[in-house]
């Protein structure tokens, strides 16, 4: 296939399949030639509303298909979208439109009252996703005035394909920016990997699409001629649904999906076996709720492990991999092609089981945040390493395992304990849903092990009971020390669990020893 760009796959799929199913979303299918025909009336649109290449376009909406319409558009046109995400308040919304510098945004209704009250006086072209709002254009309409004439611009390997921005849990959020390069990396990376999708396959997009793995797996659908069904967001009962009705082949779920999936009460009588590849990554996932995916879906799973600043590249653990015989259900794999991954501590390579921090090197690294110099420097190093944050070590067979971000470590009596460990054996316990562990003051230890576990229904908690169960899979030193319910864990969109949040009460006028 001809892709020289990423605006390609719009051209390319429309001169070889032009009438195949290209988007579905509630109701509406948009086929190849439909979304080249579109995206180049969009291109047509900004460039005639003053946009010049290289400029930030803002998009503030929950999934839907004129998303991809928008961003083959403006990569048409030079531009470079910037989608934010939808959760955030308005004072985070509107740094990142103006950290961004965006002149114009596409708004989706459900936030056009809240961009309306925005102070952003350099933000002046507002549309609206759908049609009806007093003041802006709905996009249909406002594209729709435009020919469908491809500028044809030619796309430069470094030219940023789109703005993503980190969560921010902590300090400002970041713009990350991914290029022509890294796009270049990660269709051949990820097809070689797993991302090897057959034309026609249902693809379901579930994920926010301001979040990497969202917006790649729609992308990566569209690169082969996928039918790439879009989700407004995450929605168990519709998911379910739409697995069936769209013969969903493939779908990307962060742990936390997969867990609400299997405890749904609509589960049970749904018929998922079209389902051939589950994708899951973005935060640990317990081998509890792994061996029961496997045996709810049947499906090959595969894990990814990535960051934004990677394009989501680093490492995959294949299907194969995921017989618990082989012992490999905690690791998130082995490095992709064309990516590069080691462990160091104090400047040197790990040994192997020895803990440290996971780098990662790859044409798929970021050009930088953007305009952070000093972040981006501190991020990637001399010879092109990123500094992944987290913390992992290498086995002998070369798999990865993670344990943590390095700042989740918690140091108890001049221990390391990392979360995750800790998660894994609180999950395997039959009162329990869901888990995060935190470290809290201790004056003796500096730091104790909390659990704070979600109930299964029905359930009462006995502390005693959590903590014996966990004494015997995990040495005494991380073993909880206390327990506590919650109603639900706190998380951010790709299923992170923001323990900043959870470890706030326990350490008010006191300074944290680690992160």
């Amino acid at each position: 296939m001809d892709i020289q760009s990423v605006a390609d796959v719009a051209r390319v799929q429309a001169r070889q399949v032009p009438d195949s199913q290209a988007l579905w979303f509630e109701g509406e299918a948009v086929s190849y030639g439909q979304l080249d025909t579109l995206s180049s009336q969009c291109a047509q649109a900004l460039i005639a509303s003053g946009v010049q290449p290289g400029d930030r376009i803002g998009v503030l909406a929950k999934g839907n298909a004129d998303f991809f319409v928008l961003w083959m558009g403006c990569l048409k046109a030079g531009a470079c979208l910037t989608p934010v995400n939808w959760r955030l308040a308005a004072p985070e919304v509107a740094f990142i439109l103006g950290d961004a510098g965006c002149r114009l945004a596409v708004i989706g209704a459900d936030y056009a009252g809240l961009v309306a009250n925005l102070d952003l006086p350099d933000l002046t072209t507002r549309i609206q996703f759908e049609p009806g709002h007093g003041e802006w254009p709905g996009f249909r309409g406002w594209i729709g005035a435009y020919p469908a004439t491809d500028p044809m611009r030619v796309a430069e390997p470094d030219d940023d394909v789109i703005q993503l921005y980190t969560s921010g849990t902590t300090g400002l959020p970041k713009g990350v920016q991914l290029t022509e390069t890294n796009y270049a990396a990660c269709f051949d990376g990820a097809v070689q990997a797993w991302a090897n999708f057959e034309p026609g396959d249902g693809v379901l997009v579930a994920m926010p699409l301001f979040h990497v793995a969202g917006a790649n797996l729609g992308m990566l659908g569209l690169l082969q001629g996928a039918r790439v069904v879009v989700m407004r967001e995450v929605d168990i009962g519709q998911m379910l649904r739409q697995i069936e009705d769209h013969s969903i082949a493939h779908a990307f779920m962060a742990p936390a999906i997969i867990n609400m999936l299997l405890q749904h009460p609509d589960q049970a009588a749904a018929d998922l076996s079209s389902l051939t590849h589950v994708y899951y990554g973005a935060s640990p996932i317990s081998e509890e709720v792994l061996t029961r995916a496997q045996t709810r879906l049947g499906s090959r799973f595969m894990q990814l492990y990535g960051l934004t600043e990677t394009i989501g590249g680093g490492t995959y653990l294949p299907p194969e991999a995921h017989d618990p015989a082989l012992g490999k259900l905690r690791a998130c794999g082995i490095p992709s092609p064309g990516y590069e991954v080691r462990v160091m501590v104090e400047g040197r390579a790990a040994e192997i089981g020895e803990v440290g921090e996971i780098e990662i090197r790859s044409a798929g690294i970021m050009k930088g945040y953007w305009n952070r110099p000093d972040a981006t420097a501190e991020a990637i190093g001399a010879e092109g390493w990123f500094r992944s944050g987290d913390a992992g070590f290498f086995d002998r067979d070369g798999y990865l395992f993670i344990h943590d971000r390095v700042k989740d470590m918690i140091v108890s009596g001049g221990e390391n304990i990392y979360p995750a460990e800790v998660e894994n054996a609180l999950m395997s316990h039959p009162s329990v849903a869901d888990a995060a562990v935190i470290g809290v003051p201790d004056d003796r230890w500096g730091e104790a092990v909390k659990a704070i576990v979600v109930l299964r229904p029905g359930a009462e908690l006995d502390a005693a009971s959590i903590i014996g169960h966990c004494r015997t899979l995990i040495a005494g030193f991380k073993t909880p020390k206390s327990v506590e319910t919650i109603a639900v864990l706190p998380r951010n969109p790709s299923g992170k669990v923001l323990r900043r949040e959870l470890r706030a009460p326990y350490w008010q006028g006191k300074t944290r020893q680690v992160g």
